[in-house]
């Protein structure tokens, strides 16, 4: 009870220093309404009476886990920030609190859920960077021109689909890896030269390989 309470008054202490002049005044707090300044998605206690408050409607992930807007991210980091988010809001925390609190604090955890999955997956991570950038999202049709590259995606298909022998499907397990891991280089290069059209093709290319992974996972564990 302890740990929760300094854990929820950190967080009231941070929100407010980020309630600096300059910054956009949000909602006041729904417990007491107090005053509070605009948020930029991080989760947030009133500082008067400790109240979580609700997660702002559309926040910036990367800003969330606090990640620079990059493909390339530092994975650890991540980690750590997920659990200090989660270790702040998780909703076994809030089981004496009001019923709107405990609610705010499922929202949170969810986004915080959300938020890491998709920066910890270099694809979704790729195609969230094409979404904040204003690139439509990335097709398996942005690489139908690589006549070569669909050739290879479809002796993979026809070996997975024909193929029993765990031996072989671990091969194939084994090459999608590499394949991805291949397109994971290629990719954090595109983005560093902002180069978001390649970037859009590569992401196509990913698509290809995450079902293959899918039914190689389907396979090997049939329903």
């Amino acid at each position: 009870m302890r740990a929760a309470l300094r854990a929820r008054l950190g967080w009231a202490r941070r929100a407010l220093r980020e309630a600096a002049p300059g910054r956009a005044p949000g909602p006041p707090c729904w417990s007491c309404g107090t005053a509070l300044a605009g948020t930029d998605g991080t989760p947030r206690f009133c500082p008067a009476c400790q109240a979580l408050q609700p997660p702002a409607p559309r926040p910036d992930l990367f800003r969330l886990m606090d990640c620079d807007r990059s493909f390339r991210i530092d994975v650890r980091q991540l980690q750590r920030r997920f659990r200090s988010l989660q270790r702040a809001v998780h909703p076994d925390r809030f089981g004496q609190r009001p019923p709107k609190e405990q609610y705010y604090s499922e929202q949170h955890s969810s986004l915080i859920n959300k938020a890491y999955q998709t920066l910890l997956n270099p694809l979704s991570r790729g195609l969230y960077l094409l979404e904040l950038s204003g690139v439509e999202p990335a097709q398996e049709t942005d690489c139908d021109a690589d006549s070569a590259f669909l050739m290879e995606i479809m002796e993979i298909n026809e070996k997975l689909a024909e193929s029993k022998n765990e031996d072989i499907l671990e091969e194939i397990e084994t090459l999608i890896k590499v394949k991805q891991e291949e397109l994971t280089r290629e990719l954090t290069a595109a983005f560093e030269r902002d180069d978001l059209q390649e970037a859009k093709k590569l992401l196509g290319k990913m698509k290809y390989f995450a079902n293959l992974e899918d039914k190689l996972k389907t396979k090997k564990i049939p329903s």
